[in-house]
C-alpha cells in the first residue's frame, strides 16, 4: 500500500494534507490521532469510497478510486457506523453474508473468535453497541481479506472482548494479511501493530515501531526522590550517571521514594499531537 502526497480538501481546508505512507505485505499498521486529525477520510480514501483530491494511491496494486469487484472481494473494511440487518440473528447474518465470499470462514470459527457464542441466536437489534461491534469485526474478516481496514475496531468492547479481538489480528496476522488499524487505544496499538504513524492535522508526524516512536522524547529519563520532606526530580539522558552521584552523597546510602521513570507511549503520542503531556519541555519546545 502506497501513498503519495494524499490531499482531501473540505472547503478552504486541507483534511488530508500531503501524506505520504507505505504499508508493507503482511505488516499491522496502527494509525493514531485525535479526532479530526484526517484519520477516518485517509481510510475512507484507500477503501474507494472516497474521493481525492490529490496525491496517488495504491492498495493492493490498485488505485482504489477505479478498482472493481474482484479488487473488493480481496479487501476486508469494518468501518465506523456499519450496520447490518437487524431481524437476523448473529447466526443467520454470518451464514448469509459468507455465501458473497469464495472462501469464507466457518461461522462458528467467527462467532467464537468475536466472543459472541452466548449471542449467536440474538437478533442483530437486540444486541448492545459493543455486541454489534464485534460482529461488524467478524463480518469484516468473514472473506479471508489479503487486507483489512479496521476503523476503531474495539469501540465498546468490553476487555474481555478486546483480547478477543486481539488474539483474531493475531490470527490474521499468521496468515500473511495486511491490516490497517485506526484506534485511539494506545496499549492496543502497542500490542497489535509492527509500526504506528501519528497524524495530526492532516499530516504525518512520525512513523516508527511502537517502542522506538518519540525517539529523542524516550532518551530522557526522569529521576525523582525524597529529601528533607520534599519531592526532587532531575530529568536527564544519563540517569545512571545521577544515581551514582546521589548515593555517592547520601550519609545513609539509601534514598527514599527513588524512582526512574522514562516517557510512556502516552507521553510520547501526546507530545507528538501536541497535547498536554507529562513529558517537561523547555521556552522553545524541545524536550527537557
Amino acid at each position: 500500500m502506497q501513498l503519495r502526497g494524499l490531499v482531501k480538501r473540505y472547503g478552504d481546508r486541507a483534511v488530508v494534507d500531503g501524506l505520504d505512507l507505505e504499508v508493507a505485505r503482511g505488516e499491522v499498521f496502527a494509525l493514531l490521532g485525535p479526532n479530526g486529525a484526517g484519520k477516518t477520510t485517509t481510510i475512507e480514501i484507500l477503501e474507494g469510497v472516497r474521493k481525492r483530491d490529490g496525491g496517488d494511491v495504491r492498495v493492493l496494486g490498485v488505485d482504489p478510486a477505479s478498482a472493481g469487484r474482484d479488487w473488493r472481494a480481496r479487501v476486508g473494511v469494518v468501518s465506523q457506523g456499519s450496520g447490518a440487518a437487524q431481524e437476523l440473528s448473529v447466526r443467520e447474518i454470518l451464514d448469509h453474508f459468507s455465501g458473497y465470499h469464495a472462501t469464507p470462514r466457518p461461522t462458528a470459527e467467527l462467532i467464537a473468535a468475536v466472543g459472541l457464542e452466548e449471542k449467536a441466536g440474538t437478533r442483530v437489534g437486540r444486541l448492545s453497541g459493543g455486541q454489534r461491534r464485534r460482529l461488524e469485526v467478524a463480518l469484516g474478516v468473514q472473506g479471508r481479506p489479503e487486507l483489512v481496514f479496521l476503523d476503531e475496531p474495539t469501540t465498546g468492547m468490553d476487555p474481555v472482548a478486546r483480547r478477543q479481538f486481539w488474539e483474531l489480528i493475531r490470527g490474521l496476522r499468521a496468515e500473511g494479511a495486511t491490516v490497517l488499524l485506526t484506534t485511539h487505544y494506545l496499549d492496543e496499538a502497542a500490542e497489535l501493530s509492527d509500526r504506528v504513524g501519528v497524524i495530526a492535522d492532516g499530516r504525518l508526524v512520525e512513523v516508527a515501531p511502537p517502542d522506538e516512536l518519540g525517539a529523542e522524547l524516550r532518551r530522557l529519563a526522569t529521576v525523582r526522590w525524597s529529601e528533607d520532606g520534599a519531592v526532587r526530580e532531575v530529568r536527564t539522558a544519563t540517569p545512571g550517571v545521577v544515581l551514582r552521584d546521589l548515593l555517592a552523597t547520601s550519609v545513609t546510602g539509601d534514598l527514599p521514594g527513588l524512582t526512574v521513570t522514562r516517557p510512556s507511549l502516552e507521553d510520547v503520542y501526546l507530545s507528538l499531537v501536541g497535547a498536554p503531556s507529562t513529558v517537561c519541555t523547555d521556552s522553545e519546545g524541545d524536550p527537557r
